[in-house]
């Protein structure tokens, strides 16, 4: 019998990427479960889908990620991004399932002058950045054989993110400004996604907390930049400090996140964010969602 991967958050960028690999990881059956299809704050329907589909393995992608939002909702980012992980973390210790759960650079106070490592002191500066560390902790302390993986500036194909929203904005727009102050790694889902499949594929278990990101510095200005010369646009790009842009959360200023801890015990190399970032455009121009 395959084993299964129950997956939360099935509709979001990492989930919906995560579904492009079922054909490629034939030896699992995939269960993708909507926050629709599993409420994350139902106890009971958490267990008893668990005792239904028996995963040997769950990937928690599910979470709320409106960053300036949840400084005024406080309590739903702190329900959906640590009392959900709990609940999932100590249901896998009691289904004997092994949990991955995917967190964020908003940990981190973003002061850090050099790529930030699992072992670094975390402090976050947002509500949505306590919420997921809250969720870490949890997930931890109630079942220390977690596997989380944290990760930034997150972008795919699907739902929304910077790349797609300035794929509109330059479509739109003869001139956009994009805050070069802020210095972090990009993420193509699909990358992580594969990152993810390849730790549950190994047959090595090695619970605790790694980072994963594509390689390479950047700012979201010179990301921009890059989109832009990809695509062939003549949208002008100014560069803007990030006080000429306020928010009602704090953004890191430095996220960048050093993955030599998932490439030391599974082998798995972050590749250049240049060619994972033309792979995205791609496939945004052959399917677009």
């Amino acid at each position: 019998m395959q084993p299964t991967i129950l997956i939360t958050g099935a509709n979001g960028q990492l989930g919906s990427e995560l579904r492009q690999l079922e054909d490629r990881y034939p030896a699992f059956n995939f269960v993708f479960l909507s926050r629709a299809d599993l409420p994350l704050n139902n106890f009971e329907m958490i267990r008893s889908s668990f005792k239904a589909y028996q995963p040997v393995f769950c990937i928690n992608c599910a979470a709320y990620t409106a960053v300036d939002k949840a400084e005024t909702e406080r309590d739903l980012a702190f329900q959906v991004n640590a009392e959900a992980v709990g609940i999932l973390a100590a249901v896998c210790k009691e289904q004997d399932c092994r949990f991955v759960h995917i967190s964020t650079d908003y940990v981190f106070d973003g002061t850090a002058t050099k790529p930030y490592t699992s072992a670094d002191a975390t402090n976050p500066q947002s509500v949505y950045g306590a919420s997921k560390l809250a969720g870490e902790q949890q997930a931890m302390e109630l079942n220390p054989d977690s596997i989380i993986i944290r990760t930034s500036w997150v972008y795919s194909a699907f739902g929304k993110n910077f790349v797609k929203t300035m794929l509109r904005l330059m479509a739109e727009r003869t001139e956009i400004g994009v805050v070069n102050d802020q210095l972090g790694s990009p993420t193509y889902a699909a990358d992580l996604a594969e990152a993810i499949m390849q730790v549950i594929a190994s047959g090595k278990w090695y619970p605790g907390i790694y980072h994963f990101s594509n390689k390479g510095i950047i700012s979201w200005y010179e990301l921009a930049v890059a989109i832009r010369d990809s695509i062939g646009s003549s949208c002008r790009v100014n560069p803007i400090p990030t006080s000429a842009y306020p928010t009602p959360a704090r953004r890191p200023a430095y996220s960048v996140m050093d993955s030599s801890l998932l490439a030391e015990r599974y082998g798995i190399a972050a590749k250049p964010w240049q060619e994972r970032l033309k792979a995205c455009l791609q496939q945004i121009e052959k399917a677009p969602h």
